[in-house]
């Protein structure tokens, strides 16, 4: 994979050597220059940049670097946590976005195989489609979480686009999307026709002022993800970078910084882009918060606890809660007190589909259950089982 790679800038190399001793910078490996290639032997986190926003609607030429990202992650200190991550450097576009979309692939796919985390930093959000695709050879029936302002549904046959490519994602073989999730669409910028498509095929979408009201609704969604990928123009112009961002409407530096702390805690994702980044060369707040994003993703993976070994009934408590002519079983772990609500198996279906058995819920759901409230998940999640 090192042909399709850049080393990390000769800038950022020359602002490592000037941060104090303790802070990441001074930790981490980077890919300094293309005779020596890092060991990636042992290593959880890769850092890699893909400077590509070709397919951006908006794209008017120039180019991306990440080096502001990178200057305010390196100068960080770490958490109480054991650190093993490697920066590799930038993906560079390629002839045709096709080529980096390959390479892009490529690259993550190898990275998985070897059981290591990729953190994406990259342009337009249409790499997400080829950030998927590296989970083609290793991963079925995967749970993709978007946070989101956009569904980025569109057209499967129109060309692909930072707004239109997760239509692509759905109906390109191989078919492994089990379930997409959105977090924090705001309803005016979303077609109604991609509100009701999102409905139809049971997809969970949930709005910003639903989640800034209980930021704990979104730990659920996130624990059940394989991959999370988030916009980072969700977040206000305010909080990120008025030059970069126009919305006035967002998730706030905390609320964010709190979904990638939810992120990193799932034992379940394997990978994390962040997309729509600018050059931020401008705005050193905006840097700083996608440098927070990071070391909070970290962080959370650093704290993951195993509580979903469920074949021992020792780890936890079972309730069985009787609604009219069904009775739902839910799980609570006495390691970490998450919960989880069974799904009933059909044995029609693949079997690719058995491993989604247990759906993690909330204490809410639970109660909520007990007032004769069936979940919304639990029945999106029972309908697409029966497709």
């Amino acid at each position: 994979m090192i042909q399709y790679l850049t080393p990390v800038s000769k800038s950022v190399v020359a602002h490592r050597e000037i941060l104090p001793n303790g802070v990441l910078g001074k930790q981490i490996n980077i890919y300094q220059n293309e005779a020596h290639w890092p060991d990636l032997k042992g290593v959880k986190f890769v850092l890699l940049g893909v400077r590509e926003h070709r397919n951006d609607v908006d794209y008017m030429g120039g180019s991306l670097d990440f080096d502001a990202v990178r200057k305010s992650f390196y100068g960080l200190y770490p958490g109480n946590w054991p650190l093993s991550l490697v920066d590799l450097g930038d993906i560079v576009p390629g002839h045709d976005v096709e080529d980096t979309y390959f390479a892009l692939k490529t690259v993550v796919a190898a990275l998985l195989q070897q059981g290591i985390i990729p953190i994406i930093l990259g342009g337009s959000q249409d790499l997400l489609y080829a950030h998927y695709r590296a989970f083609d050879q290793t991963t079925t029936m995967l749970n993709l979480v978007n946070i989101d302002h956009r569904f980025d549904l569109g057209d499967a046959q129109a060309p692909i686009s930072n707004k239109s490519f997760v239509g692509r994602i759905i109906v390109d073989e191989p078919y492994n999307l089990f379930n997409y999730s959105v977090l924090g669409f705001q309803s005016y910028l979303n077609p109604p026709e991609e509100i009701a498509l999102m409905d139809k095929l049971h997809f969970d979408a949930y709005r910003l002022g639903v989640l800034t009201n209980d930021l704990s609704l979104a730990e659920p969604i996130l624990r059940n993800a394989s991959l999370v990928a988030l916009d980072v123009s969700c977040i206000k112009s305010g909080d990120l970078s008025v030059k970069y961002h126009k919305s006035p409407n967002g998730f706030d530096s905390r609320e964010i910084c709190a979904m990638a702390r939810y992120t990193g805690i799932s034992n379940r994702v394997k990978s994390f882009g962040l997309y729509e980044l600018k050059s931020f060369d401008q705005s050193e707040s905006g840097a700083n918060l996608i440098a927070q994003i990071l070391w909070y993703f970290i962080e959370g993976v650093s704290f993951r606890v195993a509580d979903e070994d469920f074949q021992n009934d020792r780890d936890f408590t079972t309730y069985s809660v009787p609604i009219d002519d069904l009775v739902l079983v839910f799980k609570k772990s006495n390691k970490t007190g998450r919960w989880w609500v069974v799904l009933p198996f059909n044995s029609k279906t693949d079997n690719n589909t058995h491993k989604h058995a247990l759906l993690p819920c909330t204490y809410d759901e639970y109660i909520g259950a007990t007032n004769q409230e069936i979940p919304e998940r639990w029945l999106k999640a029972r309908l697409k089982n029966e497709v």
